[in-house]
């Protein structure tokens, strides 16, 4: 029996003294956040803004399996708020579709959630009307003419089916129960709302694809109203990315379980605490590079240089060699390293301790003292 089948559905419950520890201290964490961020100035809100969202719009489509070009994503944002970043990467009408939504959801927090602004989310995600190769609905919900809706896995015959959603019949009832309940009055904290929110929605699967990624814009909805500001400065669903099988387990779980939520309301509250938490340290990158670039104001770096420093500033994954220096600058081997050595004259760039055919480099003096 699913969650749905049950005779008192949709009537969630849980136990408010199990959660109460867990709440208070993501509240503490949030303002304590929101306070920083007030510090700090427009400039370096934007900087945390445009990190952040690029990172939740390329995080909420890799938990559904699809790889998004982070410059391409960073672009996109970049253009929708204002924020220079010198060179944009070509438009992309699927990033920009994930953008617009991902947006829409933050800054729009004080607007009614109704199908007509889920339907604008839906058709976003899906320009050209197709899933992959699949022709869905768009804009709709869905009909299951092809058999009820089930998520599923393993190889064709021998599929194990997870979970499988309300019948199409009811989807309407059922999404204008969802929409009257989200956008009411209750007696409830908004962040508690929120992990509601997107168990209900994800639960209903009212599209034929695309339900995460919306269930995912409704929690951060309604994470904007708790905190009653459209800037981010944590992403959930990267942090949902790093516990995706964490994830989908408990959602599983708790889709063919009782009404009694309190497990994934425990969960979500904890994987909330630790976005906020990760936050922390992106901020403090973002003033670390800041003060990066106030100590060499008016020191010349060409396009290259100025990129590859920005790149090891936000936290370059791996080891950077000279060859992958060349690629990512588009120069040949040549410049790269003219363009290495003369910033390791500068005391900007240093060797590692790895020689050789793995000379790599890192920056020199980097301080991430956030404490002033």
């Amino acid at each position: 029996m699913f969650v749905w089948e049950q005779s008192d559905w949709p009537h969630w419950r849980y136990d408010a003294s199990v959660l109460a520890t867990a709440l208070a201290s993501v509240r503490h964490a949030q303002g304590r956040l929101l306070g920083r961020m007030e510090g700090l100035g427009f400039a370096l809100r934007d900087q945390a803004t445009l990190q952040v969202l690029t990172e939740d719009v390329l995080k909420t489509s890799e938990i559904e399996g699809q790889q998004l070009n982070p410059d391409t994503v960073r672009s996109s944002i970049a253009r929708r708020l204002g924020v220079d970043i010198g060179a944009l990467a070509p438009a992309d009408r699927h990033v920009d579709g994930v953008v617009e939504m991902v947006l829409d959801a933050t800054s729009g927090f004080a607007q009614p959630l109704s199908r007509k602004r889920l339907f604008a989310w839906h058709a976003a995600l899906f320009p050209t009307g197709y899933s992959g190769l699949a022709k869905i609905r768009i804009a709709r919900w869905r009909d299951d003419a092809d058999g009820p809706m089930q998520v599923v896995s393993g190889p064709v015959g021998r599929q194990k089916v997870h979970y499988e959603a309300p019948p199409a019949a009811r989807l309407a009832a059922e999404m204008d129960a969802f929409l009257r309940w989200f956008n009411g009055e209750q007696d409830i904290d908004p962040v508690i709302k929120s992990g509601l929110a997107h168990l209900w929605f994800v639960t209903l699967h009212p599209f034929d694809d695309g339900n995460g990624r919306i269930a995912r814009a409704i929690g951060d909805l309604g994470l904007a109203r708790s905190e009653k500001s459209a800037q981010r400065f944590y992403s959930l669903s990267a942090q949902i990315q790093r516990e995706r099988k964490e994830y989908y387990h408990l959602l599983e779980r708790t889709q063919k379980g009782k009404l009694d939520v309190t497990e994934w309301l425990v969960w979500f509250l904890a994987c909330l605490g630790r976005a906020i938490e990760g936050a922390e340290n992106s901020l403090a990158m973002i003033i670390a590079k800041s003060r990066f670039w106030e100590r060499r104001a008016g020191t010349p770096f060409n396009e290259r240089q100025i990129k590859l420093i920005n790149r090891l500033l936000d936290g370059f994954e791996g080891t950077l060699t000279s060859s992958k220096w060349a690629a990512i600058a588009k120069c040949s081997p040549d410049s790269a390293l003219r363009d290495i050595n003369d910033l390791i004259g500068r005391g900007v760039l240093r060797k590692t301790e790895a020689g050789g055919r793995s000379t790599s480099y890192e920056l020199a003096m980097v301080s991430l003292d956030v404490s002033t």
